[in-house]
């Protein structure tokens, strides 16, 4: 684990929602830090309302994984829209002309994670101060240790917390581990979850799970764009 002068380790914010004993949103985007943030809150005995979110409706490999994770955890997930999906319409990424006026006779507004957790803290019941736990790690990038270094790991305007903030890649692996924990179809086809519709994410999906990449071309037909301006720059 790193540390950074002033923060408070992530074993005493552990610590300190132990004590309080309530009920914590967790953003669960199906990626090995979000599954060890879930580990380390059940290792705590801390409850923990999981919710994802989509980016792309209907994706069947990411359908079952949750499946998988509502099983090995024995809860249920909430499967909400991705922010990113409604930023991706209103702004046509991959949307042909044709379907531009579709979308803005749709009235669609983009929302933030904020409200996304505010709404689904109202539907479960929980208060308004309920933490939103993430799985965000200073050592994922430079910038997000920039980030933390600049604004800690506790939000309190949106009462968002990085609970294993501090942890390293070697944490995060020994927690997998010790509680053999599976990782999603995704770190074999992209090494890491799914989460874009650029090249990186879309051919793969297009050799490994056709009828999905189909799906996500329902919704950004334009997105086979990648593949061909790879193969034209390649």
């Amino acid at each position: 684990m790193i540390t950074i002068d002033g923060l408070p380790s992530s074993d005493s914010i552990l610590g300190e929602m132990e004590a309080e004993g309530k009920p914590v949103l967790l953003a669960f985007s199906r990626g090995k830090d979000s599954l060890s943030a879930w580990l380390a809150l059940r290792e705590r005995g801390i409850p923990v309302v999981p919710y994802h979110l989509y980016s792309v409706p209907g994706l069947q490999f990411v359908a079952d994984s949750l499946k998988m994770y509502e099983d090995f955890f024995g809860q249920k997930i909430y499967d909400l829209p991705h922010p990113s999906l409604y930023r991706w319409l209103v702004n046509y990424v991959f949307c042909p002309p044709e379907r531009w006026r579709i979308i803005d006779a749709a009235g669609l507004t983009e929302f933030t994670y904020e409200d996304v957790a505010a709404t689904l803290r109202q539907d479960v019941g929980l208060p308004a101060d309920a933490w939103n736990v993430d799985g965000v790690r200073a050592t994922d990038s430079p910038m997000r240790r920039m980030a933390m270094s600049t604004h800690g790991p506790i939000r309190q305007d949106t009462r968002k917390v990085s609970a294993i903030w501090d942890w390293q890649i070697a944490d995060v692996r020994a927690a997998i581990t010790r509680h053999s924990c599976p990782l999603p179809i995704d770190y074999e086809w992209y090494g890491r979850s799914f989460d874009g519709l650029d090249y990186r994410f879309i051919e793969p999906l297009s050799r490994h799970a056709p009828e999905d990449y189909a799906r996500v071309l329902d919704w950004f037909p334009l997105a086979e764009l990648e593949l061909l301006r790879h193969d034209l720059t390649r």
